[in-house]
């Protein structure tokens, strides 16, 4: 018989693997944690896609999706993975159902890096414009402005001339 082997989870963990079947019988300590997990999310905060595990927030405007539409997903998954990242390590975000300022983003996902795809500095008060694919360091946060994502899309000359422009600044934002 192959010997067992125990993995043992780390608390912050069980509550998200079963927020709906978690029973807690006489351990306060596992009790707490779970309620302190309830009590940080605020119901009133906009939701958002991903994890943010590595505080990276795209910020898109989206009249036809709760956060991005399905191809548009599929190509920032791309791009994601071609940065060596994934949905985990960002928080989408679609302004077009949350009008949010840059203080209150700030202060909700506390970015290091931000991506505004079709988003103009003056819809969240920022107190410059940058001009599009410009890498630019403010608060502790490198900012990049794109335009929208399906401008990007697709295999004409000028989708690939904005996707070449934006792996260009990509590459330099995350050191690639």
């Amino acid at each position: 018989m192959p010997e067992s082997k125990n993995l043992t989870l780390p608390d912050f963990l069980l509550p998200d693997l079963y927020k709906n079947h978690l029973v807690i019988v006489n351990e306060p300590s596992v009790h707490n944690k779970v309620e302190e997990k309830m009590v940080d999310s605020d119901p009133k905060q906009p939701e958002f896609l991903g994890k943010n595990q590595k505080k990276i927030s795209i910020l898109v405007s989206d009249k036809e999706a709760v956060f991005v539409n399905d191809p548009a997903l599929q190509f920032l998954t791309t791009i994601l993975t071609a940065c060596k990242l994934n949905l985990g390590d960002v928080a989408i975000v679609n302004l077009n159902n949350h009008a949010l300022s840059y203080p209150a983003i700030k202060d909700w996902l506390t970015p290091n890096y931000m991506i505004l795809f079709d988003i103009e500095a003056s819809m969240i008060q920022m107190p410059f414009k940058l001009p599009l694919y410009q890498v630019q360091r403010y608060d502790q946060c490198s900012i990049l402005f794109a335009p929208p994502l399906h401008t990007m899309m697709g295999d004409s000359r000028e989708a690939k001339l904005e996707k070449s422009k934006l792996w260009l600044s990509l590459k330099n934002m995350f050191n690639l």
